[in-house]
């Protein structure tokens, strides 16, 4: 039997998912395997890199068995990653040196600060970017500047650093291979968005030998193949690989610029596409590559949100009032309203739009008479409040009125959630068939590096639509609720100041 199915491989926060799209890109089966969270210290996250590619390789074979099939009729691989999570490893024995640094990590915080005054014009120039913990460089700096023989073995030629889609294809191609892509790369606050290029000023002022680094690619091209001694006994192209936001991006078919997605998942994180030239905000958000297709760069503007399901599934591991993520819809309904309680779930501080390291998570408005129904209300509720916010300053820093937009991820199943959304934004809100869109880019992305593919547009024709929900709230209880979260963000920030 020929090759008959892509895979779309999201390797992302809190597990990873194996996607098994058949020929008419229809979801054939979908795998998924947890990993865990390590939390060192307080505001400290990590991942055990070994455990991540064990779970790569368990979603797959989930996927395969629940599809009736094997890896060997995979026709290709497309991967995305979560993005700023970084690690180092030895390139001789493959061992990581470190645990990955998770992309909420606040540790360098402080170290990020320190820079700002006298490198944040550069940064933010070259990289779209503002210095911050959340970025990989600063990451990959503690890591060699508090792991004992760290220098010395970057002095001797033997240490790789890179993004989680890195390491990945480094182990699915058997050591050979060890690139990124370059909106991979554009998170690591270290590639120059005009040039595509790491940037030698950047890597001089941290410290970093380039020859440590991946190389840049294209985010669709070959880049290798698996190896089937590491892989499953398989042979396999891979052949897509971008930043978990952006790959949901192209899954959305957002390919025009002013198109714009919504990502539900451990965070919350809305793209728009802005075309060939970066947009610079003067808002909070973030100037960043969508995808490198042909040599040729699309960029888009980011809002992201550090936690949003991250915060369900704390209720569910840490204050244990709930058994599932299913069951918050209809405890949100039951609730029949908040009760005036507000969650601003800043476990690791604020993204954007307001940037603030030292916030920490806040339940505001609890009386003798709040319930756990209210409390997990106001859980979703943050979820669309933090949103909200993001919209509201990229209508004004793409100067286009935004009448609708795509969204995607685990909890656009909660009804409740969207409508709520809906109802906050005051805009429709579509959701497509295939909601795990960061998987279906992936695999799009790697369709088109093997050729499969011709246009986008006739990529765009593919996408369908499942469910649209329209605003049904008042004006005025809309900017009732906005007015007390916009309070509890207030009492939310710069909590931390040691």
């Amino acid at each position: 039997m020929s090759a008959n199915y892509y895979l779309g491989l999201d390797q992302g926060t809190t597990g990873t998912t194996a996607l098994l799209l058949d020929e008419n890109w229809t979801v054939a089966a979908k795998g998924y395997t947890e990993h865990e969270q390590i939390f060192p210290k307080p505001g400290w996250v990590e991942h055990d890199p070994m455990e991540i590619w064990n779970s790569v390789l368990s979603a797959i074979l989930d996927a395969c068995e629940i599809a009736g099939t094997d890896p060997s009729h995979i026709k290709c691989i497309g991967i995305d990653n979560e993005g700023e999570t970084v690690m180092l490893w030895d390139r001789i024995t493959g061992v990581p040196v470190y645990n990955a640094i998770v992309w909420q990590d606040r540790r360098t915080a402080r170290y990020a600060d320190t820079l700002t005054e006298k490198y944040g014009k550069m940064i933010r120039d070259k990289t779209g970017l503002m210095i911050d913990a959340y970025f990989s460089a600063t990451k990959i700096k503690w890591i060699i500047d508090n792991v004992d023989g760290v220098q010395e073995k970057i002095d001797e030629g033997r240490i790789l650093a890179g993004t989680l889609d890195s390491w990945i294809i480094w182990k699915m191609t058997h050591g050979r291979v060890h690139i990124t892509d370059a909106s991979t790369a554009s998170r690591t606050m270290l590639l120059n968005i005009h040039t595509g290029k790491w940037d030698q000023d950047i890597l001089d002022m941290f410290g970093f030998d380039i020859k440590m680094l991946p190389e840049i690619c294209d985010s669709s091209m070959v880049y290798g193949e698996t190896d089937p001694l590491d892989f499953l006994g398989v042979s396999i192209p891979v052949s897509g690989s971008a930043v978990d936001q952006q790959a949901a991006l192209f899954g959305q078919g957002c390919y025009a610029p002013g198109s714009i997605k919504c990502t539900y998942g451990t965070g919350c994180f809305m793209l728009m596409n802005t075309g060939e030239e970066p947009v610079y905000s003067k808002n909070g958000l973030l100037t960043t590559v969508a995808w490198k297709l042909n040599g040729k760069t699309t960029f888009a503007l980011d809002g992201g949100i550090y936690v949003t399901g991250a915060a369900t599934q704390w209720l569910r591991d840490k204050l244990k009032i709930i058994d599932n993520a299913a069951q918050t819809e209809q405890m949100a309904i039951d609730a029949g309203g908040n009760g005036g309680v507000y969650f601003v779930p800043a476990f690791t501080g604020l993204a954007a739009p307001h940037w603030d390291s030292y916030a920490r998570g806040t339940i505001v408005g609890i009386t003798g008479g709040t319930t756990r129904e209210q409390i997990v209300r106001a859980c979703l509720e943050a979820t669309a409040y933090q949103v909200k916010d993001n919209l509201d300053v990229m209508n004004l820093d793409a100067n286009i009125p935004i009448t609708k937009i795509r969204v995607d991820g685990g909890a656009v199943v909660n009804e409740f959630l969207m409508q709520f959304q809906a109802d906050i934004l005051g805009i429709p809100i579509d959701i497509p068939v295939i909601n795990e869109t960061t998987a279906l880019g992936a695999a799009y992305l790697a369709a088109m590096g093997i050729g499969e593919f011709d246009s986008l547009k006739e990529l765009a024709s593919k996408w369908q639509l499942s469910k649209t929900y329209e605003p049904k709230m008042s004006v005025d209880e809309r900017e009732t609720l906005l007015y007390h979260w916009y309070k509890a963000v207030e009492r939310a920030k710069n909590w931390i100041e040691d």
